[in-house]
């Protein structure tokens, strides 16, 4: 037989005619050369899988068909459900009875695979966690603890929340109370301009709040020098004389502009003067 006609195993060059071969990646062995080559060793018996047998696999471990146990039950996981813990595989039963948390409610078993809920360290079945008021599955939606319970938004909001008296609607995060009523911290605003006062410094008339700018606007006295409001909420100083007042830094003569805080002055109709300009005249 000529050298081109000779079909051999690449490892041990014995002919492979008639006889049993393996491919890999395109180069042709003989059984025997390629178990020694390249068969797994089996987790369990520690034995190679040989080419007559079945390979099953996980994460890179290897397994005879009949050596893929249970490590606890040893019942077959061939085409099985199972869990894996500390590198030994196990049935779902045996892996619920050591491992798995139990539901809080129900007090069973919660298998592995199945869908549950966690919150600070307890358990749930999807449909054992329960809104406390209408007792409808929370599923994966918001929720909220009150006490020894947990509830859906729309049933806390109804059994607990505040309703703000602006707009009558629940206040579920933060808020602010005014003259004793509960606010959305966006809703409590200045009656004038709308902005929002909480935190800010405000004041108050006829029950309505408004922020200093507007009150100064619309309520404070005017300043006979610069015509600007004069509002005390805001610590500003004034002078106040015959009915009309002024800022402290506006109460000046009206000739030479020296301040006139503290100190003697005259009048000449609606003018201010100091002494020395009034003698002048």
């Amino acid at each position: 037989m000529s050298t081109s006609e000779r079909f051999d195993c690449h490892y041990c060059k014995d002919s492979l005619l008639g006889k049993k071969y393996i491919m890999k990646e395109d180069t042709q062995y003989c059984t025997k050369c390629y178990e020694n080559l390249f068969a797994n060793c089996c987790e369990g018996c520690s034995s190679p899988i040989n080419c007559n047998s079945k390979d099953l696999s996980y994460k890179d471990r290897h397994w005879h068909e009949q050596c893929f146990q249970c490590a606890k039950c040893s019942r077959s996981l061939v085409d099985k459900a199972f869990a894996a813990k500390d590198d030994l595989l196990l049935c779902t039963e045996c892996y619920a009875h050591d491992y798995s948390s139990k539901c809080s409610t129900c007090k069973k078993t919660i298998m592995p695979g199945s869908r549950k809920m966690e919150y600070k360290g307890n358990s749930w079945h999807e449909t054992c966690f329960l809104c406390h008021r209408c007792q409808q599955p929370i599923g994966t939606k918001s929720f909220i603890p009150k006490d020894s319970g947990y509830f859906c938004v729309a049933c806390f909001e109804k059994q607990f929340a505040y309703q703000c008296c602006a707009c009558k609607k629940a206040i579920t995060i933060g808020g602010v109370t005014y003259q004793d009523k509960p606010w959305h911290r966006e809703c409590f605003v200045c009656i004038g301009c709308r902005k929002q006062l909480s935190g800010q410094r405000f004041t108050t008339r006829e029950n309505y709040p408004y922020c200093l700018e507007c009150f100064s606007n619309l309520y404070a006295k005017k300043c006979v020098g610069c015509t600007k409001p004069i509002t005390s909420l805001a610590g500003a100083k004034y002078i106040s004389f015959e009915e009309r007042q002024w800022h402290s830094e506006c109460f000046t003569c009206v000739q030479c502009s020296v301040s006139l805080v503290g100190r003697g002055f005259l009048t000449q109709r609606d003018n201010i003067l100091c002494t020395d300009c009034g003698r002048e005249k």
